[in-house]
């Protein structure tokens, strides 16, 4: 009873934010106004807090631009924490565009939708992202291209960090930045969280929304790290594959720091 109790003034809450700022983000989309970057950032503070989602930052993000981050990926609950650490764009297929929920609010962030099936396409789509990253937006690439069970790095596509390569002769320095970040699911309700609970956040691409949504609303309390490891700078000569083998690496190392818990300082 106190759960749901919890979960409905959380609601209430969430609820009263979106009908303040919604308005606003909207007439921004439509005249591109600069708050449109950073009003989702409001927004999904707000939500992480009456979700109980208490996020630790580790390392720094780079200050340098274009910048690309690369995370792993187990969970709907990464584009809120990383919203809430930083003003983001993110890089999601192009099926997330129609899902519940989770598709307006990410048409409301202005994310780029990619359609990975069509190669022909994939030219404008990264020439876009490229463009987005030139003019100083923050881009978030999930290089894994699909959840995983919060435990592990999936195999990471090279051809997904196409975008940093078109996006090299548009930066000033010629060079574009791309920074590795591990998001790991460490506690809950103040316990460290091990196998047998980090399904609780992870929704791997075989679990239904609505289950998993009220199951997680239901339990609340999570703690999150979020790592910023090395970065890698992309220029015309950087070869597409050992950028992806280095970053998979470093989001690796660093996510099973986080994991095991170990000093992440």
């Amino acid at each position: 009873m106190i759960a749901w109790l919890r979960v409905a003034l959380a609601a209430i809450v969430i609820v009263i934010a979106s009908i303040v700022l919604m308005p606003w983000q909207l007439l921004a989309l439509r005249f591109d106004w600069r708050m449109r970057r950073w009003l989702p950032r409001v927004w999904h503070r707000i939500v992480c807090f009456c979700l109980g989602i208490r996020v630790r930052v580790h390392g720094k993000m780079e200050t340098h631009r274009p910048l690309m981050l690369c995370a792993n990926h187990s969970s709907w609950m990464d584009i809120m924490v990383l919203s809430s650490i930083a003003d983001v764009a993110f890089i999601a297929k192009i099926e997330v565009r129609d899902w519940p929920i989770f598709g307006a609010l990410s048409k409301l962030q202005k994310s780029v939708f990619v359609v990975r099936e069509e190669k022909r396409k994939t030219g404008n789509q990264a020439s876009e992202i490229a463009a987005r990253m030139a003019d100083g937006e923050i881009v978030v690439l999930f290089p894994e291209g699909t959840t995983s069970d919060g435990n592990r790095l999936l195999d990471v596509k090279s051809s997904l960090f196409g975008a940093a390569a078109m996006a090299v002769p548009a930066s000033p320095t010629g060079v574009v930045t791309v920074q590795p970040v591990a998001i790991a699911y460490t506690g809950v309700h103040g316990l460290p969280t091990g196998r047998y609970h980090r399904p609780l956040t992870s929704w791997p691409g075989d679990v239904e929304m609505f289950p998993h949504l009220k199951d997680m609303l239901r339990c609340g309390a999570f703690e999150v790290d979020v790592c910023f490891g090395e970065a890698v700078r992309y220029g015309p000569e950087t070869k597409r594959k050992d950028v992806s083998a280095t970053i998979a690496q470093r989001i690796r190392t660093m996510l099973g720091a986080a994991l095991r818990g170990r000093d992440l300082d």
